[in-house]
């Protein structure tokens, strides 16, 4: 039987990945983890997707002041896209 993790030991484990070059996200299937670099070469949508953070789930959660930082990280993370995109031309 597996044990349990409380929330501060998965916290842990979530910063320890990024030490090593990954990210954690939790999926529709539950926790996945992706090497960043890999992650990052995907399409902008495949990413805001498996971080969800589409603008479509966003507006889901107008109820919530988060959603304003929500709605302005999705913008951010498609002009970074962009940039990154236009500078490896």
């Amino acid at each position: 039987m597996k044990k349990k993790i409380t929330p501060e030991e998965f916290h842990e484990l979530v910063c320890k990945e990024y030490t090593v070059g990954n990210i954690t996200v939790m999926g529709i299937d539950g926790v996945q983890v992706y090497k960043l670099k890999d992650f990052l070469k995907q399409p902008i949508e495949g990413m805001l997707y498996d971080l969800n953070r589409g603008e479509e789930v966003i507006s889901c959660y107008k109820d919530d002041p988060k959603w304003v930082n929500d709605y302005a990280c999705t913008k951010v993370i498609r002009e970074l896209k962009k940039q990154l995109e236009e500078k490896t031309k």
